[in-house]
């Protein structure tokens, strides 16, 4: 019979506990014993998981990995024993790894995250906040929440969003420099961008005559590869971005930031999804948090032009 699972618990509880003699009184086995079973698992990969010392136990880079896998493995075990023993009913817990873009996290994961940990105190959410394209698996992440097209076909996704993308400039920036009237004054203008866009050069715009859409050529003196950056150089009076509404509306409807060439604005919609690994049976901790996500955003809020 494959004892895989069981070795890796095993393991898991060695590394855990920080050496062989302690993972054998919790499991109720011998030292020696847990070291055979280790041993087994380096044999089977053909590569050293640990580096046993007299003080402690050090994993080496295969042991990190093999150790990230394993408890993933282990987890998702006990939530499908869990689920089958409770049926649809299984309690949300655990830990929920959550990755999310450095601005919609801070403006829109961040402030609701109090209202699910109350209402599931047993899940644990480990929550990081990047801009970067991160692998689900190679990130220990549950879940990704991501702006743009979806690329990997093998992943679900639970649309949470929908965010206009809009010019915006200081009141100080266009009392200096003037407010364009057309994409074309632009080229008087410095025009913040995002470094990791393709393209970055140029924006889109709306023909007023026909109605197409076409790219205008723009220049500035800097790049940022985040939406919360480029905001605060915009109320600093650097230039003008485009950027996701979700990312501005306040400081809108504060009067501190001013839509520009709003009717030559394509209207092209910046879609925000929830992006998991799905299957048949989907960890109760990672369905909750989607459904209080979905139940919680309200995607008419910042998807109109503003008033």
């Amino acid at each position: 019979m494959d004892n895989r699972a069981g070795e890796m618990g095993i393991f898991v509880q060695a590394i855990t506990l920080g050496s062989f003699s302690a993972a054998g009184r919790s499991l109720r086995l011998t030292p020696s014993a847990i070291s055979k079973v280790v041993s087994r698992i380096e044999d089977r990969l053909g590569t050293r998981l640990v580096v046993r010392t007299t003080r402690a136990l050090q994993l080496t880079p295969e042991g990190e990995v093999y150790l990230t896998r394993a408890r993933h493995i282990l987890q998702e075990i006990d939530e499908a024993e869990r689920i089958v023993s409770g049926g649809a009913e299984a309690v949300p817990r655990g830990r929920l790894r959550v990755s999310a873009s450095v601005g919609f996290g801070a403006l829109h994961i961040v402030p609701i995250l109090p209202e699910f940990l109350k209402l599931f105190p047993q899940v644990e959410v480990d929550l990081s906040l990047t801009d970067g394209i991160i692998d689900l698996l190679e990130e220990k992440a549950d879940i990704a929440i991501r702006s743009g097209v979806l690329r990997d076909s093998s992943l679900k996704a639970r649309k949470l969003l929908e965010s206009r993308r809009i010019v915006v400039a200081a009141p100080d920036y266009l009392a200096r420099k003037g407010v364009p009237e057309t994409p074309a004054d632009l080229s008087r203008h410095n025009c913040l961008r995002f470094n990791f866009l393709s393209g970055a050069d140029e924006w889109p715009f709306r023909d007023l005559t026909t109605g197409a859409s076409y790219r205008a050529p723009i220049t500035g003196n800097l790049l940022a590869n985040n939406g919360p950056t480029l905001r605060r150089l915009c109320l600093e009076g650097v230039g003008l971005a485009r950027i996701g509404q979700f990312h501005v509306q306040p400081d809108i409807e504060a009067g501190t930031l001013v839509p520009v060439l709003e009717s030559y604005n394509p209207e092209d919609i910046e879609l925000i999804h929830a992006v998991f690994a799905g299957h048949e049976h989907l960890a109760a901790r990672i369905r909750a948090f989607i459904d209080f996500l979905t139940r919680t955003l309200h995607p008419e809020a910042i998807a109109k032009p503003p008033q």
